[in-house]
């Protein structure tokens, strides 16, 4: 603990004093916090850590859902897909890029400032 930022604690602190409301099936509200860091010797916790966590955690399916997901990160990534088919997968990708650049070459061009095309108009 000692190698965390104040930030950190204050989160941390939060953190616990939340899911104790929560297991002991009090409401979280950012009072509700206040006490309990303040019963547990977390005095010096900036103000806004518990009421933002208050608003965000406000209702216990929030919380159950929070602590059931798995993971917060976005993850690593599923990894390759795999090796089997040579060339073919190669040529798909190809054909799709082929396709996204004329699709986009299709495109109308229209002037945002309501020029006719270069001889000067209002500007």
């Amino acid at each position: 603990m000692d190698k965390l930022s104040k930030g950190q604690k204050d989160e941390f602190a939060t953190s616990f004093a939340v899911l104790a409301l929560y297991d002991g099936g009090a409401e979280v509200t950012s009072s509700q916090i206040n006490a309990l860091l303040e019963a547990t010797g977390n005095t010096e916790v900036e103000a806004f850590y518990p009421i933002i966590f208050a608003n965000f955690l406000s209702s216990p399916e929030k919380i159950s859902e929070l602590i059931t997901s798995p993971g917060g990160s976005g993850g690593g990534g599923g990894g390759g897909g795999g090796g089997g088919g040579g060339a073919e997968g190669d040529a798909e990708e190809e054909e799709e890029k082929e396709d996204e650049v004329s699709e986009a070459g299709d495109a109308p061009v229209v002037d945002m400032f309501g020029g006719d095309g270069g001889d000067g108009g209002d500007y």
